[in-house]
């Protein structure tokens, strides 16, 4: 079956060239084996990405490491432009639940956290883990009308991992500084395609295996200019202002940047996440979020061609579609990669995804 819907545009700016460019690049990076729409679940690496890290991982076994905390740095730096932050603001790590960790642990006893109904457990749990703290949990789309004078914290994902939806975040953002509140956003879902603006929030946390198609193990938690008022529990060596002066006893003088709050980095994993992250400023974000969406309008369409209505998201490149997570063994077969969560099909378009990607999953569904 042909599905043909009209293209969506990313602007008047948009050019033949650009978007020439923009293919020419995910080309040269990417060729999936099959029709793969589960970036919410893990994204893609590019080709570039491999060959750094088969480069590391080779030069280590030969006794002749590559200078991998210099890719952590280039990370941090990368990453930081996307986030619209300086890089002092960013720490490197492994973990949204870490730092999730270390945000729950720096509230006072009875601190209120309001955060969303469903929201990821990465993002939650630590401040439940705290049976200290009051934790209040109302739907997403009440987060910004729920902040109340008391409210210590708002924590909550830019977009839903179960199912896409993008939280009203100037409205979270505006609630919260009425009433004194800190915010904690969790960008795992959104860095990469939406258009984040990290220095709008006191904290935000991201992993980079998803929507920033790097390896596991890389996530970035940006803090204030002033450190936001936390202690760095789990500061180790790295978290040193000169590192390999601090590898034995107390740390002399903890960083004076957001790298006092570093784990130790998995760094094969940051010599790939250098090279994803360098691919994601060639392509531009704005790009990447103009073919994302593109892609998920094109098939809510052809959902109601079939009769099946998605959970409401606009503005989402990922698609929750009710009672019909059960046939997400089925597509697998087919080879088609989607994601069954709570009994719903998510498909989660990105830049290495066609508009005959999209025909095939519906032309599966339709079967």
């Amino acid at each position: 079956m042909d599905y043909e819907f009209s293209r969506a545009h990313s602007g008047p700016m948009e050019t033949v060239e650009n978007v020439e460019t923009f293919e020419n690049l995910v080309r040269a990076e990417f060729a999936p084996r099959n029709t793969y729409l589960n970036t919410a679940s893990t994204g893609l690496l590019p080709a570039r990405t491999v060959a750094a890290m088969r480069t590391a991982v080779e030069a280590a076994a030969a006794g002749a490491p590559t200078d991998m905390f210099g890719d952590v740095e280039a990370s941090r730096a990368c990453f930081a432009r996307l986030a619209g932050v300086p890089a002092s603001r960013v720490a490197a790590g492994a973990s949204v639940a870490v730092y999730s960790g270390l945000i729950a642990a720096s509230l006072p006893e009875g601190a209120e956290v309001l955060t969303a109904e469903g929201d990821f457990s990465s993002v939650v749990n630590p401040f439940h883990v705290r049976t200290d703290l009051k934790v209040r949990t109302v739907p997403l789309e009440r987060v910004a009308e729920s902040v109340r004078p008391g409210t210590a914290l708002v924590a909550v994902s830019a977009a839903q991992s179960a199912d896409g939806r993008v939280a009203d975040l100037p409205a979270i953002r505006a609630a919260a500084r009425e009433h004194g509140a800190r915010t904690y956003i969790d960008a795992s879902q959104a860095a990469g395609w939406l258009d984040f603006d990290a220095d709008a929030y006191d904290y935000s946390a991201c992993v980079a295996f998803k929507w920033l198609v790097s390896p596991r193990g890389v996530a970035f938690l940006v803090v204030p200019a002033d450190l936001g008022r936390l202690t760095p529990l789990f500061a180790g060596w790295v978290a040193g202002e000169h590192p390999w002066d601090a590898c034995y006893g107390p740390i002399a003088e903890l960083a004076r940047s957001a790298r006092r709050f570093d784990e130790s980095p998995a760094l094969f994993s940051y010599a790939g996440a250098r090279r994803s992250l360098e691919l994601l400023e060639e392509l531009g974000v704005d790009a990447v979020r103009a073919h994302d969406l593109e892609l998920a309008d094109r098939f809510r369409a052809g959902l109601a061609t079939l009769g099946h209505e998605p959970v409401p998201a606009p503005g989402s490149p990922i698609v929750s579609v009710p009672q019909l997570g059960h046939r997400q063994g089925e597509l697998s077969e087919a080879g088609v990669q989607v994601s069954d969560r709570a009994g719903n099909l998510r498909a989660a378009f990105h830049l290495y995804n066609t508009p005959s990607d999209v025909d095939r999953l519906l032309d599966v569904l339709s079967s």
